[in-house]
């Protein structure tokens, strides 16, 4: 480990912040200082570690103690106070930072995007077993990244799932980046899409020549974003690129997947596996077994999920659908006609493409409207001339009702489009109630 100057703050006491606690103690720090607005509680520590608290309004005081400051993700680091901090001589660090500069893995995969990272990094795990390559996944999916040195290995390959949060700041890029579709987020907490954008960048910005960035080649923003790189590129497209996609293939280096020939469901999910296969062949694995894998691949569950067919419906679940994109991409991959499950807790996203596209799809028979957003979507439709049933339920289990009603040779999706607060705690315990309705439609 390099030495990092101490006293060291711990910025945000989440998760990530107790995993960069453990991190120092297992690394010998001896003065910490931890800084988080809500109430701290820490664990057994060795009686020569010495942590100093800082909670509440004033919590940042803490910055007055630290000489280096590891950011946890969810913090805002334009600050004027860590501006401050850092003008004073502070350093500014974060987990992304301190794992990129210390792990001994032989190679590091980065992954951001506005949609499909989860899926994303778990096809190239998936890929990457079947090469019989050692992987491991971690960031923003699984476990934070420096739990990841606990067992590190200079024969393993390191997968991460990286958040613009996550990637604000970083002044370090992974071996291989990959830049799936990037749209808008988080502008509740970014100043403006420029500035999320420009977080995204850092994942293949500080790349050299010998390193690979993987990208999107039909999307202008991860367009954009990869030509800020200088490391070898890999595109994805749907013509002339190093991997093209159809509606229900996709080729690379003169083999083909079908997506029929696929466990999952979904067509935007042949643009999460041309870019997986991109980057298991960017690390020099074999890419006709990693397509062949592919073929075994199952659905992380919550998107695009397929839950089975009762009744002759099908039911499938996409609770992770929070934003708008997400459930475009959804639909647009349903054949059959089908019942769409919509809405949920206001953030203030706008429906009008959604909107467009939803009253455009002659497979969609239905539209069972749930939580907060209910009135805005149904008037946004409605707006769209909108022609087909559409109807405002107090909860999921009478929504559920509506959308099976459509009979046999038809469909059910959950896919909200909006986040699960207000009705469900998020949208994993949604998800659940949805399947939990699934098992009860009797055959």
């Amino acid at each position: 480990m390099q030495k990092l100057a101490g006293p060291v703050g711990i910025l945000g006491f989440g998760i990530e912040g107790k995993s960069t606690l453990d991190y120092l103690v297992r690394n010998g720090e001896k003065e910490i200082v931890v800084m988080d607005k809500n109430p701290v509680t820490l664990p057994a520590l060795p009686s020569d570690v010495n942590v100093k608290i800082f909670t509440g309004e004033k919590y940042l005081d803490g910055l007055k103690d630290s000489v280096t400051v590891v950011r946890s993700a969810g913090v805002y680091p334009l600050s004027n106070e860590l501006f401050r901090f850092q003008m004073n001589g502070g350093s500014l660090t974060s987990q992304i930072e301190i794992f990129l500069n210390e792990t001994k893995s032989k190679s590091v995969v980065g992954v951001t995007g506005t949609l499909g990272k989860g899926s994303t990094v778990s096809m190239i795990r998936h890929a990457l077993n079947a090469c019989k390559i050692p992987c491991i996944i971690g960031g923003n999916f699984g476990v934070p990244a420096l739990d990841l040195l606990k067992d590190d290995s200079p024969e393993r390959i390191s997968i991460l799932e990286l958040s613009s949060f996550q990637l604000m700041t970083l002044p370090v890029s992974p071996h291989v980046g990959v830049v799936l579709r990037v749209s808008t987020e988080h502008l509740d907490w970014h100043k403006s899409v420029e500035e999320y954008r420009d977080a995204k960048a850092n994942l293949v910005r500080w790349q050299k020549r010998k390193d690979y960035c993987v990208y999107i080649q039909d999307a202008a923003p991860s367009a954009a974003i990869a030509a800020q790189s200088g490391a070898q590129k890999l595109s994805y497209g749907t013509k002339d690129a190093d991997a093209i996609f159809s509606s229900d293939s996709l080729s690379i280096d003169g083999y083909e997947l079908k997506l029929s020939d696929c466990k999952i469901r979904g067509a935007y999910q042949l643009e999460n596996m041309a870019a997986a296969l991109l980057a298991v062949k960017a690390l020099g694995a074999d890419v006709p077994t990693a397509l062949q894998a592919l073929k075994s691949y199952e659905s992380l569950p919550f998107r695009m999920e397929f839950k089975g067919e009762k009744n002759g419906i099908e039911f499938y679940n996409d609770s992770y659908a929070t934003r708008p994109d997400a459930t475009m991409a959804a639909v647009k991959s349903m054949r059959r006609p089908f019942a769409l499950i919509l809405g949920g807790s206001e953030k203030n996203a706008d429906f009008t493409e959604l909107s467009k596209l939803l009253v455009s799809l002659p497979q969609l028979k239905k539209i069972s409207l749930i939580g907060a957003t209910a009135e805005r979507m149904l008037a946004s439709l409605n707006e769209a001339n909108a022609q087909i049933p559409m109807h405002i339920f107090p909860n999921l289990d009478e929504a559920f009702a509506d959308a099976c009603s459509l009979g046999a040779g038809s469909a059910v999706l959950l896919s909200p489009a909006c986040a699960s607060f207000g009705l469900f705690k998020n949208y994993k315990v949604r998800g659940e109630k949805f399947n939990e309705l699934v098992s009860l439609v009797r055959n």
